[in-house]
């Protein structure tokens, strides 16, 4: 009798290489990869041959869930940094402000409301599925980001740091959710959290994330002055940033999430060596794509047929309304007179505001802030409503996304992407 481990390891190797073979046909269809890796996580799941079963209601596979998509968001948030060259100045970063500041807490407050006044829950519950579902995903929607440090395409741009950044940011309304589901009188907690869950979380993550960053820059510089380090090793400087940034920062009770993201910026600006962070870029974006595997894989075969149609007309309620309506009204509202940057136009192009609405991509981080949930506090019949309802609309953001990203990406560089972007291309330094 076979190992079941054993066949587990044959099943996902074989995925692996029939992927990266075939990757080249699967690119040009409007097809992603993480269909793929969803249907394969069905089938090894109990509807299928078994291999792989998360009992959900224990405590244990929500923590493994938690950290498991926890390592694949800081690795993937610290990625979409280092992509990012453009100057730290508000003007350049507009788009992103707009993004975060206007477009998020809509749409956590719009999916709160449909939870409270469609859905039956209370304001906690509502409130904590809002943040669950309002952050876009960093590590699902690479077809629609920066495809590397040169692209200085302004929809790309704002898609990408708007995913590495409201990942980290919709953590406030997680703990504002949980803080409510214990304690129903908000006057008892509200203050702590403005003080701690709001404003100190935030600076001390920024703050983290710009001194553990260049630390390790600095020292790693002085120490290859006097001895380089092996070249198959140097590689895992990247990981060690985002580990040591990330730690220290959960340790001081910052927002990890948002420190590994200013991280990857820091790094992207503090060697003399251009390739350097190039090589790091390549090498994060390696076990990004491994670690999105198994986590993919995973939800596939959580997926559970009785429970998705118990809360199926919620779900499609939720969904329904989050694809298209508050995410494309609140994009609408967030860039009402945002000039895109370097171009002749005056606003930007309806159809690239209509990209913004359109990919909202849910999934990892979603996940993550899920599992979270589950061990601190979510419990019971809410948390059975909240969790389908996530999962049903990661799946369908895979699906629907997945599809269309590639045939929309080429019809927008076609047909909007001069008109949106500078004329001719900016430069970095003409931004600066």
């Amino acid at each position: 009798m076979v190992d079941i481990y054993i066949i587990e390891l044959f099943v996902i190797g074989l995925l692996l290489l029939m992927v990266t073979l075939g990757s080249g046909w699967i690119a040009r269809l409007p097809l992603s990869f993480a269909i793929i890796y969803l249907l394969v996580g069905i089938i090894l799941g109990p509807y299928g041959f078994g291999l792989i079963e998360l009992r959900r209601d224990e405590v244990f596979n929500a923590e493994l869930l938690e950290r498991i998509t926890e390592l694949v968001v800081i690795i993937s948030v610290f990625s979409c940094g280092l992509r990012i060259v453009r100057p730290l100045r508000l003007g350049v970063w507009n788009i992103t402000v707009r993004l975060i500041v206007f477009l998020m807490p809509i749409s956590i407050f719009a999916l709160a409301t449909v939870g409270k006044f469609f859905l039956g829950m209370n304001w906690g519950e509502a409130i904590l599925l809002g943040a669950i579902l309002a952050p876009t995903d960093p590590v699902l929607a690479s077809e629609v980001q920066l495809t590397d440090t040169n692209d200085q395409d302004e929809l790309r741009f704002g898609l990408t740091s708007e995913g590495g950044l409201n990942d980290a940011l919709a953590f406030p309304f997680v703990y504002f959710g949980i803080h409510a589901l214990k304690d129903d009188n908000w006057g008892n907690w509200f203050k702590q959290w403005i003080a701690i869950d709001l404003i100190w979380a935030i600076a001390a993550g920024i703050v983290m994330g710009i001194v553990v960053a260049k630390s390790i820059v600095w020292i790693e510089q002085k120490i290859q002055k006097r001895r380089p380090a092996d070249k198959l090793m140097e590689d895992f400087i990247a990981i060690s940033t985002i580990l040591v940034t990330y730690s220290l920062t959960e340790m001081v009770n910052g927002y990890g999430f948002l420190a590994v993201f200013v991280a990857g910026l820091v790094v992207q600006r503090s060697y003399k060596n251009s390739e350097k962070p190039i090589e790091q870029l390549e090498f994060v974006e390696q076990i990004e794509k491994l670690l999105e595997v198994g986590t993919i894989l995973i939800l596939g075969s959580i997926l559970l047929l009785k429970p998705m149609l118990n809360y199926a007309m919620q779900s499609l309620l939720v969904i329904i309304l989050l694809f298209f309506i508050i995410r494309p009204v609140g994009v609408w509202i967030s860039t009402i007179g945002k000039r895109p940057l370097g171009s002749r136009r005056r606003t930007f192009h309806p159809g690239a505001r209509w990209l913004f609405g359109w990919f909202g991509i849910r999934g990892v981080g979603s996940l993550y802030y899920l599992a979270y949930a589950f061990g601190n506090g979510l419990k019971g019949e809410a948390a059975e409503q909240i969790a389908w309802i996530t999962y049903t609309t990661i799946v369908a953001s895979v699906i629907i996304h997945g599809i269309s990203a590639t045939p929309l990406m080429k019809w927008y560089e076609r047909n909007i992407a001069n008109q949106t972007n500078a004329t001719p291309p900016a430069t970095i330094d003409e931004f600066e």
